[in-house]
């Protein structure tokens, strides 16, 4: 049998099932990251498991997130994970030594590991050729606590790069490309995987932009070759012991093809509010800009850094734009320091800030009222930046320094000849920041903050499924929207009762009062509820509230597994039409859960107006039984008792 790189991953590490597209699998983790805004709650989780120490080869925690510490609650947060890492063997990732994806890239990405990270852009890795999936935090303590991770076997879609990227065309431009195309619902239920002439010209960096990105598409994940070029990124590393050649072999079969030639590739953008909302640069330049942010887990490399910073030198930022900077890693803004570039660019009028996601999830540096904000980021949702009519768009690097130096929108090719960028033959290593665990651990006493609230492990299920309509949403509302991440709410993530009064705010603020008010209920939604961010508070706030389902016309991957986690019943219509029968404040009734569980399908009744409608649910066995313990934690305490 000819296999692809997906393929002889899972076949690595299969636990249980047979690979074959929509077939339910687990497989063994290799390694685990979360972060901190994350992290605290699946900690919390880890503990409840009752296991003295992680059962994996690594699980790194890292400080990237909540950073902005204007009370105690992060830095409480923060002496958490800490010592609770030292507690259970984790490796502690300090705040300011960088963004997980980044840092983990440099740092602990193997290929050919399987990698689960509790933030939807862990297919960063996938750059390196690992296989990396993003999930709840619920998900990833279970990892760490040895408990094999269960995934529908996506379709395995083979992307193959034809050509070379011309001068002022990048990584970024080739997924924006790719979302052009397909969309953000593009990548559901698929893994995309990387192959052809066309990746040997890319860079680990400029990879792991792409599969970054593959999040934006809904995608599983992302993978590339591990090649001659991970080989050298890996030795510039001092990591070489950690490569293997891994490709596909020749005549590999997949569930798809996408053929791109790179030389036909032009600058793009995304306008708002989507990353699916692509146009050529020479469509759109010309729109007066206020704010610039270059980085974020998507173009905070180094070589993305020395492009903006030789395109900066010796120039200035426009007078009317606000440009600010976030390097991926402390080795990364170390070598800008080194190599003179933090000078050239700081000269120039750029802002420096922390080496952390910062204004990509809202934590500081907000446009203002109605602001023009163009960023290297991954996502530009409504509202996400922290202003909520503010317009973001995202771009490459290259436009967005010409951009900052001119004003306005504009295209990179405009100044000529493009700077050479080479990856350098060896990196700055300096692991000061990360703080292993030690050897003995019986005497770590775990930090608790006052701002941390343990979650129950789930809530009992009754014999029928009943409760009032809470909230009818459109199509692709994200996690954002579910639950916003701001630099007000950040540091409630380890406070589920105060978190929750900010559920679904951003559409309808008076959600929670109701919620509470009618003890509970029922959410309606469209196509890809809950697209976005990996976070699992999008799932326990409702849950905290007395959610009980969501009834949808499809949902996004994480979200509905998140769901489940917590025993919220995720089901879709039948008939997509039967969205329309259903309003705010309709009474639901659905009889005899776990029969209809079992059975994949059931009748609703809208009590309310006397309506029949068919739904069904897309779940697998293992799903249903924690649907009906209540929710994961329940799962496996009732099934492991604490060895899991």
């Amino acid at each position: 049998m000819k296999l692809n790189i997906t393929q002889k991953i899972l076949l690595n590490h299969l636990v249980e099932g047979e690979i074959r597209a929509g077939e339910e699998i687990a497989i063994k983790i290799n390694q685990t990251l979360t972060q901190d805004a994350t992290g605290t709650m699946a900690y919390l989780q880890l503990e409840a498991m009752g296991i003295d120490r992680v059962k994996t080869k690594r699980s790194v925690a890292y400080i990237d997130h909540n950073t902005l510490q204007t009370g105690y609650e992060n830095a409480d947060d923060h002496k958490f994970i800490a010592t609770i890492a030292q507690k259970y063997g984790i490796y502690y990732s300090k705040p300011g030594n960088g963004i997980c994806h980044q840092v983990n890239l440099e740092r602990f990405a193997v290929p050919g590991d399987t990698l689960l990270g509790s933030d939807s852009h862990t297919p960063t890795a996938g750059g390196i050729g690992c296989l990396a999936i993003g999930a709840g935090g619920l998900d990833v303590a279970a990892a760490m606590a040895g408990y094999p991770y269960y995934l529908r076997v996506p379709q395995i879609i083979n992307v193959e790069l034809k050509g070379k990227l011309k001068p002022w065309v990048t990584a970024k431009d080739l997924i924006l490309e790719l979302l052009r195309r397909l969309s953000v619902k593009g990548g559901v239920g698929k893994i995309f995987e990387y192959t052809g002439e066309g990746v040997k010209t890319l860079s680990i960096h400029e990879r792991a932009t792409i599969a970054n990105m593959g999040a934006e598409l809904g995608a599983t994940t992302s993978i590339f070759p591990s090649d001659e070029v991970t080989c050298k990124f890996l030795k510039a590393q001092g990591r070489e012991k950690d490569w293997i050649e891994l490709l596909p072999d020749v005549g590999a079969n997949y569930d798809g093809k996408i053929e791109i030639n790179l030389s036909e590739l032009e600058p793009l953008v995304a306008l708002p509010h989507s990353p699916d909302n692509v146009h050529p640069i020479n469509e759109v330049k010309g729109i007066k800009v206020d704010q610039v942010a270059i980085g974020s887990c998507t173009n905070s490399s180094y070589k993305d850094m020395m492009l903006v910073g030789k395109m900066l030198k010796g120039k200035t930022v426009h007078p009317g734009v606000s440009l600010v900077i976030s390097p991926g890693s402390k080795q990364v803004l170390t070598m800008m320091a080194q190599s003179g570039i933090l000078a050239d660019i700081i000269s120039a009028g750029a802002r420096i800030l922390e080496c952390t996601c910062g204004p990509c999830i809202g934590m500081g540096q907000a446009p203002g009222t109605g602001e023009v904000s163009v960023r290297t980021f991954n996502r530009n949702f409504k509202g996400r930046c922290g202003t909520q009519n503010a317009q973001v768009i995202l771009a490459s690097p290259a436009v967005a320094a010409i951009t900052a130096l001119k004003g306005e929108l504009s295209d990179p090719r405009e100044l000529g000849d493009m700077p050479e960028v080479c990856e350098p033959e060896k990196y700055v290593i300096e692991d000061n920041m990360i703080i292993p665990p030690p050897i003995d651990r019986d005497s770590i006493k775990v930090y608790y903050g006052p701002n941390i609230i343990p979650i129950s492990a789930g809530r009992e299920r009754g014999e029928h499924l009943e409760g009032s309509v809470l909230i009818k949403v459109g199509d692709n509302i994200t996690t954002d929207h579910i639950l916003p991440s701001t630099a007000k709410l950040l540091p409630l993530r380890s406070n589920i009762p105060a978190l929750a009064e900010y559920c679904f705010s951003a559409i309808d603020k008076d959600f929670s009062k109701r919620a509470k008010e009618k003890n509970g209920g029922i959410i309606v939604a469209g196509e890809n509820y809950g697209q976005g961010s990996s976070r699992e508070h999008a799932a326990l706030a409702p849950y905290y509230l007395g959610v009980k389902a969501v009834i949808a016309k499809s949902f996004a991957r994480i979200h509905r597994d998140n769901l489940v986690n917590y025993g919220i019943i995720p089901m879709t219509f039948k008939k997509v039409e039967d969205y329309e029968n259903i309003t705010d404040n309709d009474k639901l009734v659905l009889k005899n859960i776990k029969e209809s569980l079992m059975k994949g399908e059931a009748i609703l009744k809208n009590v309310t107006r006397n309506i029949e409608i068919p739904v069904k649910f897309d779940l697998g066995p293992r799903q249903i039984k924690i649907l009906l313990a209540g929710g994961l934690l329940n799962f496996i305490k009732q099934n492991f008792r604490g060895e899991v």
